[in-house]
């Protein structure tokens, strides 16, 4: 059995700096995630996204933030369970938990912490015809390597961030991209809706609007897609790879069981210290929700230097909490 202070549940970023928090307060953690690498969505959707409300990185690559996270949290030692579940979180009779995993880990703590994001996610799938029968052989929902598509003629669908922060990526990738929305606004980032736009007009993608997509086909790979106008009027678009992204479908899981006060698939904490309403289980990241919730990284962060403030008291019972400056005693001194 797995021993630590603090096991942590998702393995994405908010999860591995909250590791940076608990080791300035030497707390020992262990993380644990149902994907086989750390990095959450940020190395399994879009490791080569550009984030940019990261402080004190005008522009960062989503799998570089995770590295120098990584890096950062290296000093601390954390343990790591992945490619596996948690499924089960056993009270003992002082209080502390046992947490196991669907391939027998067990994993005993004093507290846990939910930074699982989304939770166990899944892409929407829009209701095309044939597009199950082509996927992964030209139909993609996530761009994990962009290179993949290096030359080849791309079309994206959707209206969000994703579709249009891909777009604009894969332009100088791609032999050629098409993005496809049903609508004739963005709900993505007005800067990036500009962009894209732009790209139209100099005639560097295609863009085409009010349009819904009707099927694919192919003879053993994607060779076309078909979608109608508002004209009604259909069209034939060759391509090589259709890329839906109409956003993730997040399920609860295991989590839903443990009693904890559930809104819309996202965990009720107390913003005080980001506790839930079960007593040692803490939710940060985009797992939580509260007044005034905002869904960003950032801020996930800052829920977990407050949970680590929180959790020490049921690490170390008998001591009293100092807080400390990094400036002043620098990381190898906590």
């Amino acid at each position: 059995m797995i021993q630590t202070d603090i096991c942590i549940i998702g393995a994405g970023p908010v999860g591995l700096f909250a590791v940076f928090e608990a080791g300035l307060l030497k707390m020992r953690c262990h993380l644990t995630d149902t994907l086989p690498q750390v990095g959450g969505q940020l190395s399994e959707i879009y490791p080569h996204k550009p984030i940019y409300d990261i402080p004190g990185y005008p522009e960062i690559k989503a799998q570089e933030l995770v590295e120098r996270l990584m890096e950062q949290i290296h000093p601390f030692h954390p343990g790591f369970t992945l490619g596996e579940r948690v499924e089960t979180l056993t009270k003992q009779e002082d209080g502390s938990i046992v947490v196991g995993t669907s391939d027998g880990s067990l994993i005993h703590c004093q507290v846990v912490v939910i930074a699982g994001g989304l939770g166990c996610f899944e892409p929407r799938k829009p209701d095309i015809e044939g597009l199950l029968n082509f996927e992964g052989k030209g139909v993609e929902y996530m761009v994990k390597n962009p290179e993949h598509f290096r030359d080849k003629k791309v079309i994206l669908a959707g209206g969000g961030d994703s579709a249009l922060d891909w777009t604009i990526f894969l332009t100088d990738v791609a032999e050629r991209v098409t993005l496809v929305h049903r609508g004739d606004t963005f709900r993505g980032a007005p800067d990036s809706a500009e962009k894209v736009f732009e790209l139209a007009k100099e005639g560097k993608i295609d863009l085409i609007l009010q349009s819904n997509l009707l099927s694919v086909f192919g003879n053993g790979s994607l060779e076309a897609v078909s979608l109608a106008g508002r004209d009604k009027i259909t069209k034939i678009i060759p391509t090589d790879y259709l890329i839906p992204l109409f956003g993730l479908s997040p399920k609860l899981g295991p989590i839903a069981e443990w009693g904890l006060n559930i809104e819309k698939s996202a965990i009720q904490v107390n913003t005080f210290d980001y506790s839930t309403n079960v007593d040692r289980i803490y939710a940060i990241g985009d797992i939580n929700t509260y007044p005034g919730k905002l869904k960003l990284i950032l801020c996930g962060f800052h829920e977990a230097s407050l949970m680590v403030q929180s959790a020490f008291k049921y690490v170390y019972p008998d001591q009293k909490l100092s807080f400390k400056y990094t400036t002043v005693y620098g990381v190898n001194e906590f």
